[in-house]
């Protein structure tokens, strides 16, 4: 085992974890009413829809993929003992990863084109976007090249982060995978430590209520098309009713 194996894979989870834990209690605790994704719809709307929608659907089932495998990896090989069965999850899986890519792409392209929403962009989220491309990219390399990952992870990965969880890290064989999935294990670890300091820290606080909630009716007082065009000018006039 290289020093620097043992300090990706054995000392940087526990700091990811420190950083996580503490970082989140105590940007909850200063700045409660931050903890949240400080959204930039009202800005601009048409680009975050179709940024958006692809980038969380995708995120979300590759995140469920990925926690099924850690939790349940006996479950998940018995499934892709059938060959058809593991083709289709493989390629729903890339499927949803090109969507993450795409959203992505199109957050990135609003945030840096729209006027608006450039004036609300902090340091932070520039450096977590550009971390979560290359995760994403990382990913679908790893997909094409090192084929089912789904299975690989299971077998391989699920050990070593139970074990990392027992704090009894054994890195035997993330130590002798190639160089691209381990940095997308490094990856993970580092969105992981600065989860706290990004906009991510609003999952903590998703308002799934919403689910249950009676339907909600919003209804604009002004021309949306005009009040989001950075060329009209601001008037201290109270909008009239439509």
């Amino acid at each position: 085992m290289t020093v620097p194996n043992v300090f990706f894979f054995a000392a940087l989870p526990y700091v990811a974890m420190f950083l996580f834990l503490g970082g989140t209690i105590q940007r909850y605790r200063s700045r409660g009413f931050q903890v949240s994704s400080l959204s930039s719809q009202f800005l601009e709307g048409r680009a975050l829809f179709w940024g958006t929608v692809p980038f969380h659907f995708g995120i979300l089932v590759v995140f469920l993929g990925h926690l099924t495998a850690f939790l349940v990896p006996r479950a998940v090989l018995a499934w892709n003992g059938d060959p058809l069965r593991l083709i289709i999850l493989q390629v729903t899986a890339f499927s949803f990863g090109l969507s993450i890519l795409i959203g992505l792409v199109g957050l990135m392209i609003r945030r840096f084109t729209n006027p608006r929403v450039r004036m609300v962009t902090t340091r932070m989220d520039v450096v977590l976007e550009v971390l979560l491309l290359a995760q994403v990219l990382l990913g679908l390399w790893t997909a094409l090249h090192y084929r089912w990952g789904s299975s690989w992870f299971a077998a391989d990965l699920s050990p070593y982060l139970w074990s990392i969880l027992r704090g009894e890290p054994n890195i035997a064989a993330v130590s002798a995978m190639p160089w691209p999935v381990k940095l997308h294990i490094i990856g993970a670890f580092v969105i992981f430590g600065v989860f706290p300091f990004t906009r991510l820290v609003h999952l903590l606080v998703a308002p799934l209520h919403y689910l249950a909630r009676p339907y909600q009716r919003v209804m604009w007082n002004w021309d949306r098309k005009a009040v989001r065009n950075p060329a009209t000018p601001w008037s201290r006039a109270r909008p009239r009713n439509t």
